[in-house]
């Protein structure tokens, strides 16, 4: 048997809005997912987060909401409410993102679902888990990039702290969260059964710390903030050079001995102080200056080119359209687009791991509110057109 898609025999509810658990879902989708994205009457509030808009939507919301169906419920209608019971018992996976006992409030909990549903995967992502004295709080990206450390490490090293430019924290759980529903879906393979998983956006934020995180665990001083440089190797940061930047990241000592031959100052690499990365690391006060010094005598485009000969790795700081427009991201199709129902064209960055069998494709542009509502009544439920003009009547769907 071929499969094109991966996961093209998994059907997903997806109660979540914003960006993790979205985000969570869209991978998933990717990988041809069935991804019903259950949406209160206002919508996914990501749909107003802008500008920039494109067709009255905002770039946010169609950064993670690709290749799904959009149903419109109210779940505070007893009628919308069912309908959200309905797909949840025909699901394999429910993901949602509300507040510590906010879907219990529905009846839509992992303990109820799974008496009707036992092979459910249940997916509950929020901002400090289910347990914990900080299990009630609200938690934002923002907050946890801050909370979890990201902050102290981030940012000049005499400055003040700085959150990343990407709502990292939620992109990160997310990720987690779609790797755990997959782990999820083969344990269930195995045995028949269903499990729920929690995942927590500061969790994810302490599990990504990995070696700054594990440098603080082994020597038990608090990890500080290096600007653009590293902690533990030398010379790997930012260089002004005479009419801009570059990223220089030498990882070995055979690197280093190249690039002081490269710049002529053989010196550098005879100086006991130089010769390995660890008195590289503990003499980099001395070091650093030096090799600005150096780079300040010639253009970025210059020092590319030769320290690109010579294997050492190296390259200019982009602008987000340099990168997406690079020469590399078009040969790795990085940006694609797909064209919705009434033919607007939509430019999205595209997936990232390439498989040789069942690749990941977007299939179809992040979905208007309640587009499916109808389509998804008739066909997985079996809805009536009287019944759902009576639901759109009534207020409990849109």
């Amino acid at each position: 048997m071929t499969f094109t898609s991966a996961l093209s025999n998994i059907r997903v509810v997806d109660f979540s809005r914003v960006l993790a658990g979205p985000y969570c879902t869209m991978l998933l989708a990717d990988f041809g997912a069935e991804i019903i994205k259950i949406e209160s009457l206002e919508g996914d509030d990501t749909r107003q987060w802008g500008p920039p808009w494109l067709d009255g939507e905002s770039a946010y919301y169609l950064s993670v909401n690709r290749n799904k169906r959009s149903i419109a419920l109210d779940l505070k209608n007893p009628d919308g409410l069912e309908i959200a019971r309905r797909l949840s018992k025909k699901a394999d996976v429910l993901v949602e993102n509300f507040k510590v006992g906010g879907m219990a409030k529905f009846g839509l909990d992992y303990e109820t679902l799974s008496k009707i549903n036992p092979r459910l995967i249940y997916c509950s992502i929020t901002g400090y888990g289910q347990n914990g004295p900080y299990k009630d709080h609200a938690g934002y990206d923002f907050m946890i990039q801050a909370e979890g450390g990201l902050m102290s490490i981030t940012g000049p090293a005499d400055g003040e702290p700085h959150k990343a430019g990407v709502a990292i924290v939620d992109i990160t759980a997310g990720m987690y969260a779609s790797h755990a529903i997959l782990a999820a879906l083969h344990h269930r393979e195995r045995t028949g059964e269903g499990q729920y998983i929690d995942v927590a956006l500061f969790d994810s934020q302490l599990g990504w710390l990995a070696n700054v995180g594990q440098n603080y665990l082994v020597s038990g001083n608090p990890p500080r903030r290096y600007g653009n440089a590293h902690a533990n190797i030398v010379p790997y940061q930012t260089f002004q050079t005479a009419d801009g930047y570059l990223a220089l990241s030498v990882g070995n000592d055979r690197q280093y001995q190249t690039l002081c031959g490269a710049v002529n100052r053989l010196d550098l690499w005879d100086d006991a102080r130089f010769q390995t990365n660890p008195e590289r690391v503990a003499h980099r006060g001395e070091l650093i200056p030096l090799l600005q010094e150096i780079f300040r005598e010639r253009k970025t485009s210059d020092w590319i080119a030769l320290l690109n000969q010579l294997g050492i790795p190296v390259g200019p700081i982009n602008d987000i359209p340099t990168a997406l427009n690079h020469p590399q991201a078009a040969a790795r199709q990085m940006v694609q687009e797909a064209k919705r129902a009434d033919g607007q064209p939509v430019k999205m960055i595209a997936p990232v791991a390439k498989l040789s069998k069942t690749p990941a494709n977007i299939f179809t542009a992040p979905p208007k509110l309640g587009e499916h509502t109808r389509e998804i009544l008739e066909r997985e439920l079996n809805f009536s057109s009287d019944e759902i003009e009576k639901l759109f009547w009534q207020k409990a769907i849109k």
